[in-house]
């Protein structure tokens, strides 16, 4: 895996203090607006197989998933409440990404792997996201989704830094890097009168 060269502290964040500190109190609130989330939602419905097995990376107490047969849904947060009372899940872990990109689950897991209005909160993204490879099958599909709304000290910097096209490189990079996804697309689902959807998706190789 290669990255990019990046400017000194691209990465770091207004706060520094432990991640488990900070999500400690869950927040069963949505960081998109309704419009937004169904955009999100039949995006997905477009891209995700029927009966396929899905990985909520960064989840919460909601998905935005359709109501599609698949068939298994995991989710891994930072919070458990918050995982416990999302219902699409059928189940999920408490793992701190930014401590320990190595995502726990077995080689050629998934079918798809989501994230919605998530990724800023990356410290060591490309080493996730090689990772995020490594758990889904050949084909498989990552999702990326991405709005304008942040938790601000939590965000890295990147994320303040640059405008929204280049946000959107950033993320395209995190995949190309590994050099395991390919027919990596910018989407632009954005609502007329809400809140954006920019979404970066690509296929793992076969």
């Amino acid at each position: 895996m290669t990255s990019p060269e990046l400017p000194e502290g691209f990465f770091t964040r207004q706060d520094e203090s432990p991640d488990e500190h900070f999500y400690v109190q869950p927040r069963m609130v949505a960081h998109i607006d309704d419009a937004t989330i169904s955009a999100l939602t039949n995006f997905y419905q477009e891209m995700i197989p029927p009966k396929g097995r899905v990985l909520d990376l960064m989840s919460s107490w909601i998905s935005h998933l359709p109501d599609s047969p698949y068939e298994h849904i995991s989710g891994l947060g930072m919070n458990a409440d918050e995982l416990a009372a999302n219902p699409v899940l059928n189940d999920w872990c408490v793992h701190n990404l930014n401590e320990s990109p190595r995502l726990p689950y077995d080689d050629d897991r998934f079918d798809a792997v989501i994230t919605a209005v998530s990724v800023q909160y990356l410290t060591s993204p490309f080493e996730v996201f090689a990772d995020i490879a490594r758990c889904l099958v050949p084909g498989g599909l990552c999702i990326v989704a991405m709005s304008h709304r942040c938790f601000p000290t939590k965000a890295v910097q990147a994320f303040h830094l640059l405008p929204p096209e280049d946000r959107v490189r950033l993320v395209a990079s995190y995949m190309s890097s590994s050099n395991a996804f390919e027919r990596i697309i910018f989407t632009d689902r954005s609502p007329p009168d809400a809140d954006p959807l920019w979404i970066v998706h690509g296929h793992k190789a076969p």
